[in-house]
């Protein structure tokens, strides 16, 4: 008997079972996957199940999912990066579009049954059905998040979503990707039912046995749809697009918009088109670049495993800005937490922000009321005995955190974990003086942490490797990504950002207008300029965390910080600093006729990506992926790029080092190009 007759059949991504109504309900769950995504085969799969469907003729039809996950992820991502040519994507679309037109045409009622997220490729298949009923709970989220991958919907969206809500708002949903919750999917007509979660397969039976008219958008929408009103439309939608994505780093929003300009969102006509389009996009620099970092970012939530025991208590010691926003962050991730200072006086400050966070979050006043709960004030440090990890957010001095330790660590139950967010200092000169050093690990978090994905987990040499694993988990537990790294000066993100900001600030010295500096920056593709981001940082932590770094690698020291600081002009928080601010926003003198100087990103550019050399060289991360990944979602460098090593081999290692030493010669030994280029292939 060979292999081939005695190996398992392989088990179906689509179930269809008919009831004694007749209403047939197809139920996707994907083999050996903790969450539907639609690859190739399971669109064949449910071709095939269409097809059973319609030689059965049932009553309805009802698809849900067999994942209490949720609905479905969307459209399998790494798929995308086996396409070899625009007409293979082209292919694989189309075949797509096809399998849903025959979803829609079936002659019997359809409903979607979403039970949590619908996602991309997954809400284009629930807007092939007729109808759709979503759980009422805040699981629920439906989005085409597909510009956040350089790409745009390419399995009917921009011709479905458009028919339904109307170009506006269509529009608006795909060019911002931003996903909608359940109560406000039925408000602007994407879902046509909320249901309890335990009530959502009868809710479904219900619709499909008593359809209403089915939805379409109005009177205004086919107005704002006609085609000579479509170009000047498009021309806004593309303005304030290039507010946030220029067209020559993110190409899919403006071909969305033409998509819509030229077809109008029209069932007859804009199929095939969206399928053309989307295989162009899939092509780009952008897209495969937005698609690596997706999936950079799929392999740091990986890195959390399945614990045992999950933290149920944290106790914060530090009641700042840093202490008090890592607390509130623990306390809306469902964690008991405690929040220490000196006096009351001091957190007050911290609870106060932390009220305002949570009303804007959860209007729903018995939800506000349980997190609210969840985060106390505790000036006594009584939490630090139950808790599962302690986190120290004090000031950066060494001997204070370490007199701290020394009456923390008596208290410490077995097993807890002793977390420090320091943002420069090595854990071995923390460790000093603890009993058991093994303990101790760095949990870096980033200003501000409510929106700042990354949290560095540092090791030192006595960090254990238990404790290592226990804080990584901890950091999936609060939904930020973990970048284990070694300790080292400045460990990974402020080590890469900080040469970045000092040779912002010699070009400053130099005489360099200040927004120029920064336009260049921003015109690479960073978030905002070298010199804004000194000042949300704050001028005093950047001369504290560069003079580390200069003492530690012999790197350059900007007097004009120390001059701003002496005036006590800090930055955002002072209201002054390179710039003065007005109603948290720079204000930025305008450049006029100026130029950038032609070497003057690769000046502000080039040393990120020599010091990311340099770290990867000496080991501070295992390997040249999660660099990229830490500094793309730890400084947000231009995600387009991929990050920075895989920016440099894209531009050629040999390009970046003969321009490095041409930099060097002429502004500075500190732009000599890192050792580590020999070997970065």
């Amino acid at each position: 008997m060979t292999a081939e007759a005695i190996a398992a059949p392989r088990r179906q991504n689509w179930q269809l079972d008919v009831d004694g109504d007749g209403i047939a309900w197809l139920t996707f769950d994907k083999p050996e996957s903790s969450a539907n995504t639609l690859s190739r085969q399971s669109m064949l799969d449910l071709d095939s199940r269409l097809a059973e469907i319609e030689g059965r003729k049932p009553r309805a039809v009802i698809v849900q999912s067999g994942k209490k996950s949720g609905f479905i992820a969307g459209a399998d991502i790494k798929e995308f990066t086996a396409l070899a040519s625009t007409q293979q994507a082209y292919e694989m679309t189309r075949a797509g579009q096809k399998v849903l037109d025959r979803l829609e045409a079936l002659p019997c009622p359809t409903v979607a049954a979403i039970n949590g997220f619908a996602l991309g490729g997954g809400l284009e298949l629930a807007l092939a059905c007729h109808y759709r009923v979503a759980a009422d709970d805040p699981k629920v989220s439906l989005a085409l998040p597909e510009v956040q991958l350089g790409i745009h919907p390419g399995f009917g969206g921009t011709v479905r979503l458009v028919q339904l809500l109307g170009p506006l708002a269509a529009m608006d949903m795909m060019l911002t990707g931003k996903s909608v919750r359940a109560d406000k999917a039925v408000e602007i007509g994407l879902v046509d039912r909320l249901a309890s979660p335990d009530q959502l397969a009868g809710t479904a039976r219900m619709l499909a046995l008593s359809p209403p008219s089915r939805r379409r958008a109005g009177f205004k929408a086919w107005l704002v749809g006609l085609a000579p009103v479509r170009p000047f439309i498009a021309a806004q939608m593309e303005k304030q697009v290039a507010r946030r994505a220029p067209r020559e780093h993110y190409p899919a929003p403006y071909a969305l918009i033409e998509l819509w300009r030229r077809y109008g969102g029209s069932p007859r006509t804009g199929y095939d088109p969206e399928a053309r389009s989307i295989a162009e996009m899939f092509q780009t620099s952008t897209s495969r670049n937005l698609v690596r970092v997706f999936l950079l970012q799929d392999r740091l939530k990986a890195l959390g495993t399945r614990a045992d025991r999950k933290a149920e208590h944290v106790h914060v010691v530090g009641a700042g800005v840093m202490g008090g926003d890592i607390a509130t962050w623990c306390a809306v991730r469902g964690m008991n937490v405690t929040l220490q200072d000196r006096e009351l006086k001091f957190i007050t400050p911290a609870l106060d922000r932390a009220k305002a966070f949570f009303e804007k979050r959860y209007p729903d006043q018995a939800e506000l009321r349980a997190v609210t709960g969840r985060l106390q004030p505790d000036v006594e440090g009584t939490g630090a005995a139950k808790a599962d990890v302690i986190i120290e957010a004090i000031f950066e001095n060494a001997e204070a955190k370490r007199e701290l330790y020394a009456r923390l660590e008596p208290k410490m139950q077995a097993g807890a974990i002793l977390g420090t967010n320091t943002s420069s200092i090595m854990l071995e000169t923390l460790a000093t003086g603890l009993a058991d050093a093994g303990r101790l690990v760095g949990l870096h978090f980033f200003n501000p942490v409510a929106r700042m994905p990354l949290v560095e987990v540092i090791h030192g040499d006595a960090t254990r490797p238990d404790v290592l694993q226990a804080a990584i988990n901890f950091t999936r537990q609060i939904d930020k990504l973990p970048l284990p790294c070694k300790s080292a000066p400045g460990f990974v993100v402020n080590r890469i950002l900080i040469p970045y900001m000092t040779e912002a600030m010699l070009l400053a010295e130099e005489g360099v207008p200040l927004a120029l500096i920064d336009q260049a920056a921003t015109d690479f593709g960073m978030p905002m300029g070298p010199i804004e981001l000194t000042d949300v940082v704050g001028l005093d932590v950047a001369m504290h965390v560069g003079k580390i770094l200069a003492d530690a690698f012999g790197k350059p020291a900007p007097t004009i910080v120390q001059s701003l600081v002496a005036q006590k002009k800090l930055g955002k928080k002072s209201g002054q600093g390179f710039y003065a601010w007005q109603d948290g926003k720079p204000v930025k003198p305008p450049v006029g006729d100026a130029r950038p100087a032609a070497n003057l990103q690769d000046r502000l550019i080039l040393p990120m990506l020599n010091e990311s050399v340099a770290v990867l060289r000496e080991g501070i991360v295992a390997d040249a992926d999660l660099l990229d990944a830490g500094v793309v979602f730890g400084t947000g460098f231009a995600p387009f790029r991929g990050g920075p090593l895989h920016y440099a081999r894209a531009r050629g290692a040999g390009d970046v080092v003969r321009c490095l030493k041409a930099l060097a010669a002429a502004h500075g030994k500190h732009h000599t190009p890192d050792p580590g280029w020999e070997s970065l292939s």
